[in-house]
């Protein structure tokens, strides 16, 4: 089988694959290895053509940038941080929502120093203080954000709110909207020319999966 007929798929691993895997099975996309017992990366699907890829989330859209995979999976806000030269965002999953938000100290006042904000969203940090015309201290974490403003390392931290329970637990308030976040369907830019009915027709019956539910 030629690689122009085959449809290989990138999706993220953990909830974000969880909750695309009934959407695939709308469109006729079954895995025949179990994502969460199987320990292969590479998963075969009931139909021959099409495979999918088990990947870190953060790593979706390179899979998919560099041509490795044709389309994939991948949170909002991993692609306001991904370089995104070859990729289209074709579909709005509507699944893993949560917020990109500002949060800090609930009596937190601004001081007259430059903000330091922690975060691993660096460019959409960046770009939302831009927006506000304000200069901030950016400091790049990979996790616990929340620890930064209780041990002084930043005032306020910028990073993902589902039910706000962490940061409550933390002594945290969000206090900035910046982005509703939620899973998308991304494409090669090559691979939606050269394979567009396929991809197409993917999309589509994902879409009516998505106004079903």
């Amino acid at each position: 089988m030629s690689s122009e007929a085959t449809l290989t798929i990138a999706l993220s691993k953990g909830r974000i694959l969880k909750e695309t895997l009934p959407l695939l099975e709308a469109a006729g996309i079954v895995p025949l290895d179990h994502p969460d017992k199987s320990r292969k990366l590479i998963l075969r699907t009931n139909l021959p053509h099409v495979r999918l890829l088990a990947v870190r989330a953060t790593d979706a859209p390179t899979y998919v940038n560099h041509g490795a995979a044709d389309l994939g999976v991948a949170g909002k806000d991993v692609l306001m941080e991904a370089d995104d030269d070859n990729l289209y965002e074709l579909l709005d999953l509507k699944i893993a929502p949560c917020r990109l938000m500002v949060a800090g100290p609930a009596d937190f006042q601004p001081g007259g120093h430059r903000l330091k904000v922690a975060t691993k969203y660096v460019r959409s940090a960046r770009a939302y203080f831009a927006r506000k015309g304000e200069q901030v201290e950016l400091i790049k974490l990979y996790g616990s954000m929340e620890l930064a403003p209780l041990v002084g390392l930043s005032d306020v931290i910028v990073d993902l709110v589902d039910t706000g329970n962490t940061l409550k637990a933390n002594g945290l308030v969000p206090m900035e909207h910046i982005a509703d976040i939620s899973s998308r369907l991304i494409a090669n830019r090559h691979a939606y020319k050269m394979k567009f009915d396929l991809i197409q027709d993917l999309v589509q019956q994902m879409q009516e999966a998505i106004n079903h539910d």
